[in-house]
């Protein structure tokens, strides 16, 4: 059997870049705007969540507060990540505007995440690599799980051998419900035992040449 690739699909958050930072900015101005009692949110708050739902990342980082207070911060992080996003960006991970564009000369690339609708496009536009992408897919525009969204992706473009890359065991076991081979980067937010692995997108990019 090959281990030829004819399509090469990213998460987002932990494996293209991190936003944290700009996000925790977000989730403070919602906390200061309506008067909740909840001490300062960090970028490692925001990173201890990462890669889920947003709505699952609002409930599972504001323990406590009453569900009128958590359906309030929901709402309006969601607006809010995207304005302080598009305000103040966030980091890219050396090698990966290079290593998409080498990519994407030898087969399509494409970009599932939990994220907010609009989301992907910021990432895109931060980065300039729009060209690189043919297509991408999330949860805020869809409200399907993340495997439903490869699977949206392998179906609309008629890609037959596609591999996942993701950094979280969230990203694993939506590769693997989605019956799509998954790389694991160890650079990102998860920590899990894999038997490939890459602790950099240079790396990362090398092997993929291999494969493509």
């Amino acid at each position: 059997m090959s281990n030829k690739i004819d399509s090469i699909i990213f998460d987002l958050d932990g494996t293209l870049w991190d936003t944290c930072e700009s996000c925790a900015i977000g989730w403070n101005n919602v906390i200061l705007r309506n008067n909740i009692d909840f001490r300062k949110i960090t970028a490692d708050d925001v990173r201890r969540v990462a890669g889920k739902p947003h709505h699952e990342c609002i409930q599972n980082t504001f323990i406590g507060l009453s569900e009128s207070q958590i359906n309030i911060l929901v709402d309006e992080t969601a607006t809010e990540d995207i304005l302080m996003v598009e305000k103040h960006g966030g980091e890219l991970y050396e090698g990966v505007v290079e290593g998409l564009k080498s990519l994407s000369s030898s087969v399509p690339l494409f970009i599932v995440s939990n994220c907010q609708d609009g989301y992907i496009d910021l990432f895109t536009n931060y980065s300039n690599t729009s060209s690189y992408f043919k297509d991408h897919e999330c949860w805020g525009s869809t409200e399907k799980q993340k495997h439903e969204n490869i699977r949206l992706i392998i179906e609309r473009n008629q890609i037959n051998n596609p591999t996942y890359i993701g950094d979280t065991e969230g990203d694993r076991i939506a590769a693997t419900k989605a019956s799509v081979p998954f790389i694991y980067v160890d650079y990102g937010f998860g920590k899990l035992s894999h038997d490939v692995y890459f602790s950099s997108f240079r790396e990362l990019t090398h092997h993929l040449e291999g494969l493509i």
